[in-house]
């Protein structure tokens, strides 16, 4: 067993012996890494001087433009505002306007509808247009002035020429601004307001356009308009819709 363990003892050291006398004889030299192509070297592109950091790196700077900012850019919609100029007759022929009162309280109160659909005519008082058709909600009954303040969602239509819709307050005892909203044929795209005056409640009102976005309006529309007063009446021919004294497929 002693001889055993010599001979193990031996075999060891000779083999860590001959590991480190193997490791210690390998040669260290270090072998200078040359560039072979001149290209590279030649080209100051490539070359960044010793004072260069990423810090002064940049990356051209690019414009983005959104959507609706190129939209609004291209927008060739003419910006004057045009007047026009209606009247809308209760003539007591269409069973308008209805009230419906939902708040089953005797007096007007708030939830109260009133659907209507009056005749149009030219400021002039000369040409049936179409109508006029939409809902009032009441909001509030004002006593104090007589009246009542709904919130109204309606349209105005012209026949052939389309239709322009408004919303906004509508007030039975004075005189109004609602909202142009959006319009059909030659009024598609259109905005602004309109001014509502209440001549005879609910039988005479007359109202005034201030319309943006749109081309110029036809002459037929245009026409020197008769102040409001409750004595105001369409005239006959358009009255009784005569050809002339209509617009093209005037709504009826």
């Amino acid at each position: 067993m002693a001889s055993l363990r010599t001979i193990s003892s031996v075999n060891l050291t000779n083999a860590s012996s001959s590991r480190s006398n193997s490791t210690s004889t390998v040669p260290t030299k270090s072998v200078p890494f040359k560039l072979t192509t001149p290209s590279l070297t030649q080209n100051p592109r490539l070359l960044l001087s010793k004072t260069s950091s990423f810090n002064n790196f940049s990356v051209p700077k690019r414009s983005f433009l959104c959507r609706s900012q190129a939209a609004s850019s291209d927008d060739a919609r003419p910006a004057k505002v045009q007047e026009l100029c209606v009247y809308e007759i209760n003539e007591r022929d269409r069973g308008s306007p209805a009230y419906l009162r939902l708040s089953k309280k005797e007096v007007n109160s708030l939830g109260d509808l009133v659907p209507f659909s009056n005749k149009l005519y030219t400021g002039d008082l000369k040409k049936r247009i179409g109508i006029t058709a939409g809902i009032c909600v009441l909001i509030e009954n004002k006593p104090e002035m007589k009246g009542d303040r709904y919130e109204a969602i309606y349209s105005f239509y012209f026949g052939d020429y389309g239709q322009i819709a408004v919303q906004g307050s509508y007030l039975t005892y004075e005189d109004t601004y609602l909202a142009v909203t959006g319009g059909t044929g030659i009024f598609e795209g259109v905005s602004g307001q309109v001014k509502l005056q209440q001549i005879v409640f609910p039988f005479k009102l007359f109202y005034t356009f201030y319309l943006k976005g749109i081309k110029d309006l036809p002459e037929e529309l245009l026409s020197n308009r008769v102040d409001p007063s409750p004595a105001v009446e369409p005239h006959p021919d358009a009255k009784a819709c005569h050809p002339h004294a209509v617009v093209p497929n005037y709504t009826n």
